[in-house]
């Protein structure tokens, strides 16, 4: 059984195929199949905690006290982190806290600004 990929537009993952096309239900959007193979390598869907799409160099919000491993240092709840960086792995931000220094965050521990 093959898998389908989620809609470019909605996100939805009950796509299917209608002959070389695939279909999604939920807002009607059609594509090629062949570009759907393609763009899935391009294709890096981050969110925060909320649901917004993150992009580099987006400001984002923490929302949670988070404690630096290593360290007796904390990053308080709402503190800004200006300008990241989308990277693969278990945390997905890359930046830089004033007074902390650079940091790998999670980006269900933050809120777009």
């Amino acid at each position: 059984m093959s898998t389908l990929p989620p809609c470019p537009k909605c996100g939805s993952e009950y796509t299917y195929e209608d002959g070389a096309q695939l279909v999604c239900p939920e807002c009607a959007h059609e594509w090629s199949a062949d570009a759907a193979a393609q763009g899935d390598e391009d294709a890096r869907v981050i969110k925060d905690s909320v649901g917004n799409l993150l992009q580099d160099g987006d400001t984002v919000t923490v929302i949670k006290d988070l404690k630096v491993k290593g360290s007796s240092l904390v990053v308080k709840v709402g503190t800004k982190v200006k300008n990241i960086r989308l990277v693969d792995g278990d945390h997905d931000i890359d930046c830089k806290i004033d007074g902390i220094g650079a940091m790998k965050l999670k980006s269900e521990f933050v809120r777009k600004v």
